[in-house]
């Protein structure tokens, strides 16, 4: 396949589209002068030529936030700053201490004048109280339900009880977003402890253990690609109109981060968020470093993943050791056998619970979201990630990836071969439902 030229690659600023020759040297600039500029061109390119009704845009600041406590710190700093609007949406928004801190601090940016409106998943929240919503509509926050469990209380035509909002994103006052796996739960208020656990050959949740993710705080002029998705969804689920405020502001550059938004629902014809990593890794050239919470991948993925390690590329993925979803924990299992003798490097996470939805390939191409690697997230879910292009970000992904490693135990395929009988079981029984797990 020919080399792609730079000058292929579109990317939008804060005014609109950058012009060819200033493309060219914002990608010399962004590389640097070590000889490895034909990698990130080459990534722009297919990046751009699989997901082109989705813009590149230049000039954004990326702060990694690992974790629940220092998203939530984040998160709330965002929230106290607000002065226009906050846009919430998530999963799951439980009532307990995590979930009262948020409700405390969005109704005081409402009283403030600052108009809070939230989506919220109807199952992602199915045990949270309705009084614990219902406060929060008091004080004069916008709350849309997506997708309601009763269907007689359906926001769009047709009740589709397994398409459900796996999306989390925050965007505050148009000009700041949040997005990647963390939800607004206990679970996230402590982070793992990094020290390596013995293997739990019985999966269950440790409720003392952290959970391991990873959320992204984006700032610049993508930030209005996120904020189209949520308008979307709001008028997507007939939410009633919003407050009138100034929800598209004028951004400037905040930044050097190519950065794109994409999102995907089951309306799609195919998933952009899987059409983007599938081509990421075909044309991956040095590595692809995957960590997946929930992961069971369709054949196409599969053979992508075994491909890439055919051609010498370093395929190496973290998976979970234990899991509070045992039928995908053991059908993702039950593709190992094939994974390693393809030559997929496979470690499982020790000591926490892994909810992470990551990658890193070829030291230039990252994404961090709401997308597992499974059936449910490319079929069945409303998913959100950010994609970012350039070294100087992937290197921090990179640094992650390789602190996580150090948490994880290596599966060998001779130590696989030797699991027991009812671990194999379970693999062979979670592959019947795999279409709806």
């Amino acid at each position: 396949m020919a080399k792609p030229h730079p000058r292929q690659v579109e990317i939008e600023g804060a005014r609109g589209p950058v012009s060819p020759a200033r493309s060219e040297a914002i990608l010399a600039r962004i590389e640097g002068g070590d000889g490895a500029s034909g990698m990130l061109e080459k990534h722009l390119a297919y990046e751009q030529a699989v997901n082109a009704d989705s813009p590149l845009v230049l000039g954004n600041k990326l702060t990694l936030l690992k974790n629940g406590p220092a998203t939530y710190q984040a998160m709330f700093a965002a929230i106290r700053a607000a002065k226009d609007h906050i846009n919430l949406e998530t999963y799951i928004f439980d009532a307990g201490e995590a979930g009262e801190q948020f409700s405390s601090l969005l109704l005081e940016r409402q009283a403030a004048g600052v108009q809070v409106n939230i989506i919220r998943d109807s199952v992602g929240s199915l045990f949270t109280p309705k009084a614990f919503f219902d406060r929060l509509q008091e004080g004069g926050i916008n709350i849309l339900e997506f997708n309601p469990v009763n269907p007689l209380a359906g926001n769009k035509k047709g009740w589709r009880i397994n398409n459900r909002d796996h999306r989390r994103q925050l965007v505050i006052d148009g000009r700041i977003a949040f997005t990647g796996g963390v939800n607004i739960s206990n679970t996230y208020s402590s982070a793992p402890s990094n020290r390596r656990a013995r293997r739990n050959r019985n999966p269950k949740p440790d409720p003392t253990a952290g959970w391991r993710d990873t959320h992204i705080q984006i700032e610049g002029p993508v930030v209005a690609e996120f904020q189209k998705m949520f308008m979307d969804t709001w008028d997507r689920q007939k939410g009633e109109p919003l407050t009138a405020k100034n929800y598209f502001p004028g951004l400037q550059a905040q930044g050097n981060e190519i950065v794109r938004a994409i999102g995907s629902t089951p309306a799609d014809a195919q998933s952009q968020i899987y059409l983007t990593l599938m081509s990421a890794i075909s044309h991956a050239e040095s590595t692809v470093h995957l960590t997946i919470a929930y992961f069971a991948p369709d054949p196409q993925l599969r053979k992508a993943l075994i491909d890439a390690a055919g051609r010498g590329v370093d395929v190496q993925l973290v998976l979970p050791s234990y899991t509070d979803s045992s039928p995908i924990f053991h059908l993702g299992r039950s593709y190992y056998t094939q994974l390693l003798r393809g030559g997929v490097k496979i470690h499982e996470l020790s000591g926490a619970l892994l909810h992470a939805k990551t990658a890193c390939i070829d030291g230039v191409w990252s994404t961090i979201g709401s997308t597992n690697l499974d059936w449910r997230s490319f079929l069945h879910n409303d998913e959100i990630n950010a994609v970012i292009l350039g070294r100087g970000f992937a290197g921090q992904m990179e640094a992650m990836f390789a602190d996580d490693l150090t948490q994880s135990e290596a599966i060998t395929l001779d130590r696989w071969r030797r699991r027991s009988l009812m671990l194999r079981f379970k693999e062979r029984m979670a592959r019947i439902g795999a279409y709806w797990l």
